[in-house]
């Protein structure tokens, strides 16, 4: 028996569309339920699945920060929610349609186009934006053939923040250390064969102009078979004091560092860090060989001999067709919330989380950046010629002649528990299914 795609919303709800999943979209829908206005949301998402970054972009060894997901299951059970995946905006619908059938819509789709590091080289093969490699360690369908080879001596990461320590840690970890996550199977088999021992972490700026985090750099201090160290050659002890000494993660992200420039390097694998060091050039044949860098305030340039090279230099939201583009900032444009085209606000269209602001902070950030647009959205519905009782249900509809198979949440619930059941014979957390196929057809189990 198919099971129901909708349930019914209140007669004078307005209709809102919520376009993604992640943190940023259930935080704003939170924010829209608990104002207490007469509110329906439908929340599309590309995928079968729902949680966007916390599924996809949190590592697989730290647990507790998707333990947020809890939350998210209880907002996507209050009345009103209906949960419509599988359906992709841009591909299966249009934001025009959405604009049509529905009172506001928002759109929280992220930060997913990586920025270039715009040098020589950069196309070679093994040169990879980071992005990329922790979306294929984690399973997403888009990812899971991505030629990662890891038959190299060293690898390089460009870029000092947590999504670059992340690549790094990964990189610097046994296969029995994570054998116990939720990392996907196909990136397990990859990195246990990994013949890396040398993994450098390389930014432009000075130790404490670095934007990763205390809690990020002591998982390093808990390494099986890798130490953490720096290349103190063009530091001085200068660079490990704090500018601000009230400033207690700084203080605490320094001290650490300081700790590293002065290990004894035992362990087989070693991770170091490197600063003052912009990169220049690729070199390789077909293939990445090395990396060039100019020494910073020098000018000398100095080359790292490695096979594979990760990018971390910062993100954008990805352009979507009929929403109006900031490039400077590489976000939706838009006006405390509200699309706009220059001063002018496009009447019920909104964004919030990365692609609203540009992706930064942590993902409890999200809840007060959805919190004001999910206000900015209420003070405008009154105004608004709704509400749009039928139309969303006429639109999905003519959706359900267009995709093979619109997921629900209760859906997405027998994807969950197949995936936790299949983690639990081999004592992890969940055996994610990595390609929309199985996910669809673990719905039928």
């Amino acid at each position: 028996m198919t099971r129901p795609v909708l349930g019914a919303a209140g007669a004078s709800s307005f209709r809102i569309a919520v376009i993604g999943s992640g943190p940023s979209g259930f935080y704003t829908t939170e924010a829209l339920f608990r104002a207490g206005a007469p509110v329906a949301v439908d929340m599309f998402e590309q995928l079968p699945v729902p949680y966007g970054l916390v599924r996809f972009g949190v590592a697989p060894d730290h647990p507790k920060l998707k333990q947020v997901t809890a939350a998210f299951d209880r907002i996507a059970t209050t009345p009103g929610f209906r949960f419509i995946g599988a359906v992709a905006v841009g591909r299966d619908v249009t934001i025009d349609e959405l604009r049509d059938s529905y009172d506001a819509v928002i759109l929280a789709t992220g930060a997913d186009v990586s920025r270039p590091l715009d040098i020589p080289g950069e196309s070679l093969r093994g040169c990879h934006h980071a992005g990329d490699f922790v979306a294929w360690y984690n399973g997403h369908p888009d990812f899971r053939d991505l030629e990662i080879n890891l038959d190299h001596e060293a690898a390089t990461v460009i870029g000092h923040g947590n999504v670059a320590l992340d690549v790094a840690r990964m990189l610097a970890k046994t296969a029995d250390e994570l054998r116990r996550t939720d990392i996907a199977r196909h990136a397990l088999d990859i990195l246990a064969e990994s013949r890396i021992r040398e993994i450098h972490v390389v930014g432009r700026g000075r130790p404490a102009q670095a934007k990763f985090s205390a809690k990020e750099l002591r998982d390093f201090l808990e390494l099986d078979q890798c130490d953490a160290a720096i290349d103190g050659s063009a530091l001085t002890l200068d660079d490990f004091e704090p500018d601000n000494p009230g400033d207690a993660e700084l203080v605490e992200k320094l001290a650490l560092l300081r700790a590293f420039s002065q290990r004894v390097l035992t362990k087989p694998r070693r991770c170091l860090f490197r600063f003052g060091l912009s990169p220049v050039a690729v070199r390789g044949q077909r293939r990445v060989e090395a990396i060039a860098f100019m020494q910073q305030p020098s000018a000398t340039v100095e080359q790292i001999d490695c096979g594979l090279i990760f990018r971390s230099v910062g993100r954008r939201t990805a352009p979507m067709a009929g929403v109006p583009y900031d490039e400077h900032r590489g976000v939706h444009a838009n006006i405390g919330g509200r699309v706009a085209i220059g001063p002018q606000v496009l009447a019920g269209l909104y964004v919030c989380g990365w692609s609203k602001r540009g992706p930064n902070g942590t993902i409890g950030t999200n809840r007060d950046c959805g919190m004001a647009t999910a206000a900015a959205v209420l003070a405008d519905l009154p105004a608004r010629p709704g509400p749009r009782l039928s139309a969303p249900d006429l639109l999905l509809a003519r959706l359900r002649t267009r995709v093979a198979r619109i997921v629900s949440y209760e859906d997405w619930t027998t994807i969950d528990a197949a995936e936790k059941r299949q983690g639990a014979l081999l004592g992890k957390p969940r055996e994610k299914f990595v390609s929309v196929p199985d996910m669809l057809a673990a719905m039928q189990a």
